[in-house]
């Protein structure tokens, strides 16, 4: 397969390019050349901004593309409808974050999606990210006339991961001690090894898959006790998790999935528990746990050891919030 992939070198982005390469396919970049452009010395890049400079791409063809790095409707629309004629098939990756709220326990891909107000808004916060890539979705839809596809993907963590929210947990692990972990053992969460979504994303790609899919995993939501677990079995750590109650961590405006991960209120479980039937009958699989979390701990290993986190608790306030539970609990 030819393949055409807007951006390319971030995270999904450069999993993609290593899948598509350990599976014979051939492959062409298109970004401006500000982050990594180094990364891939022996695959054609072609610079250029696609908000405006689409023109680099004229007089070519690719049996696909994928987007990676479309946030506004107005920029999707226009590099789908540049395309259209130059490629058979459309992948825009998109977010389980397109889903309105109150978000449902369970919510497939019909689920109803976010709706902005003003259709024209393009500055991207919290409330306007999910809705404008529901938007993007059908701006792409529409241009391709059937022939796109949306991976709603959910937490995507591993290696490179610029995010943080997964990777605290097997790092806060590995470092040993009293671990401060949300509600109790059983606290189910999703999320998707990056590879695993970079494979199948390809697979549904070059089987020219189309509409929306839940991208996330596992089927049942993963009991949090497994991951962090696993992340002591990996690690050899001797760390000891002391479970916190809900209750607890909103009386002292501990921040739901950045300040703790994967965490989020029961109010929210929905975030934690899409259905991905649809995509596991297409082919999505999982490597094991231990697997992702050990890549992830190689990965962390190679920081600078001054890098500052995104997310997680600082090793002071968790000890604040360690001393104020036990006082709490006695």
């Amino acid at each position: 397969m030819k393949l055409l992939i807007i951006g390319g070198t971030r995270f999904l982005g450069r999993a993609l390019v290593d899948e598509a390469r350990l599976m014979g396919h051939t492959v062409t970049l298109f970004n401006r050349g500000q982050r990594n452009p180094n990364l891939y010395p022996d695959v054609e890049q072609i610079r250029g901004d696609r908000d405006g400079g689409l023109d680099a791409l004229s007089g070519r063809r690719w049996d696909a593309v994928i987007d990676t790095c479309g946030y506004l409707p107005r920029i999707v629309r226009a590099a789908a409808k540049f395309l259209s004629s130059a490629v058979d098939h459309y992948t825009f990756i998109s977010t389980l974050s397109v889903y309105g709220e109150p978000l449902p326990v369970g919510a497939d891909e019909t689920a109803p999606v976010g709706v902005l107000a003003d259709g024209s808004v393009e500055e991207i916060t919290g409330e306007t990210y999910g809705p404008l890539k529901a938007l993007c979705e059908q701006a792409a839809a529409d241009a391709m006339r059937g022939r796109a596809l949306h991976v709603r993907s959910g937490l995507i963590v591993g290696p490179y991961d610029p995010t943080d929210r997964f990777t605290y947990w097997p790092a806060r692990v590995a470092r040993g001690g009293e671990v401060l972990a949300p509600v109790d053992r059983d606290y189910g969460v999703q999320f998707i090894d990056v590879r695993d979504l970079a494979r199948w994303t390809l697979h549904a790609t070059e089987t020219r898959l189309t509409g929306p899919y839940n991208a996330t995993g596992p089927r049942r939501p993963l009991a949090i006790g497994e991951l962090l677990a696993t992340s002591r079995a990996v690690s050899s750590s001797d760390a000891k998790f002391t479970w916190v109650d809900e209750t607890f961590l909103l009386e002292h405006e501990v921040a739901p999935f950045t300040e703790l991960p994967l965490w989020v209120p029961a109010d929210a479980a929905g975030f934690n528990a899409f259905n991905i039937d649809r995509a596991l009958a297409a082919g999505l699989v999982y490597r094991p746990l231990a697997e992702t979390v050990g890549d992830t701990l190689a990965w962390v290993a190679t920081r600078p050891a001054d890098y500052t986190w995104r997310n997680g608790l600082t090793a002071e306030r968790e000890a604040e919030l360690l001393r104020d539970w036990h006082a709490r609990v006695g």
